[in-house]
């Protein structure tokens, strides 16, 4: 490793599942100055992507526990760490560059930081996104989409997870910001991300989103499918957060809409939209309402079902009520947990590099 703190910084981001790989023009160095001064950069390399308690981290690195614990907690506050607090203990882990420092920098963000992100985006994010084929994000339709007599687990049924969190966040949405400032924005919703448990009292705490009652959250959701925005949130059984994302600013939508890429380098589908044959009039209402051209017209709608997100935005459009969501069979149902995510994520990097 390098002796230059944000330099080894760098490296040691890029070994994480969704690493920080470099770039000719040195764009992620110029981000991580922007972020950190060289005494952070120098103890973020300390951390771990499992959580652990200042003392056990100033243990294995020699340093004195207070001082490390003022300057983790600062840290976190600053969205440069994660910080979780149970049962009375503050713990700490590392904070990769997404999900984590990018989505932190949501109230920091100016034109200026904007524009570094978006130029790492097209350089080399939106490929590190997409490396592992492993889709970081799942799709979640609202339940009223779904065909009835489905049986779905608990992590399918979006309003219902959303009713179970003990706690809710909702901030703007990091993609569109960053577009509105960098002049390539849109007109949809902006505070329309929102974070559950452990991630909405990190967001709230921090000060970069504010608490809010599971009913609101469902009218969040409700008025975003209205608008046109896809649910979506992290790959696992767990509801960590939902982005409602929009296909012209979004991270990951972007990789599908703007560069043709296939959605399961970013999406996970465990949907489908089905078109009921004797109900559809042809209106073509679906067509414009689809987020990534996967439907066409003849006399009828059809769906092909390599592009649908299993979104849902169809069927809530539809004025015959000809759409329904269905399962798919051949669905890859989410990790149990962001960490397994995380090693199948790395275990794919390593034999596509090969």
């Amino acid at each position: 490793m390098s002796e230059d703190p944000f330099l080894k910084l760098r490296e040691f981001l890029d070994q994480l599942p969704l690493g920080f790989p470099k770039t000719s023009s040195g764009v992620e160095i110029k981000i991580l100055r922007r972020l950190f001064t060289e005494e952070e950069a120098k103890i973020a390399v300390l951390l771990t992507p499992l959580p652990e308690e200042a003392s056990q981290i100033a243990k294995r690195a020699g340093l004195d526990e207070k001082w490390l614990e003022d300057k983790l907690e600062a840290m976190s506050k600053k969205g440069l760490i994660f910080r979780a607090r149970r049962e009375g203990k503050t713990f700490y882990n590392t904070a990769p560059f997404m999900i984590g420092l990018y989505e932190y920098s949501v109230k920091k963000m100016d034109k200026e930081l904007a524009k570094l992100f978006k130029e790492y985006y097209d350089t080399a994010y939106l490929d590190e996104l997409g490396a592992s084929n492993i889709p970081g994000f799942k799709v979640l339709p609202v339940e009223e989409t779904i065909q009835v007599d489905t049986v779905l687990y608990p992590y399918h049924k979006l309003k219902e997870s959303i009713k179970q969190a003990r706690k809710i966040a909702v901030t703007e949405c990091i993609c569109r910001k960053e577009a509105r400032l960098t002049g390539e924005g849109c007109n949809y919703p902006l505070e329309t991300c929102l974070s559950f448990g452990a991630a909405a009292e990190y967001y709230i705490e921090n000060g970069m989103g504010r608490e809010i009652t599971p009913e609101e959250a469902i009218k969040i959701i409700e008025e975003a499918d209205k608008a046109g925005l896809v649910h979506a949130g992290v790959n696992s059984k767990h509801l960590s957060n939902i982005c409602n994302c929009c296909p012209c600013c979004c991270a990951s939508m972007k990789g599908i809409t703007k560069k043709g890429y296939d959605k399961r380098k970013y999406l996970n589908a465990l949907f489908e939209s089905q078109v009921d044959l004797e109900k559809c009039v042809g209106c073509g209402t679906c067509i414009d309402r689809c987020p990534v051209g996967a439907i066409t017209l003849e006399d009828i709608a059809t769906v092909n079902r390599d592009k649908c997100l299993g979104c849902g935005l169809c069927a809530t459009a539809c004025p015959e009520e000809a759409i329904t969501l269905k399962l798919r069979e051949d669905r890859e149902e989410p990790f149990n947990r962001v960490f397994e995510m995380g090693l199948a994520i790395l275990e794919a990097k390593k034999k596509t590099s090969k």
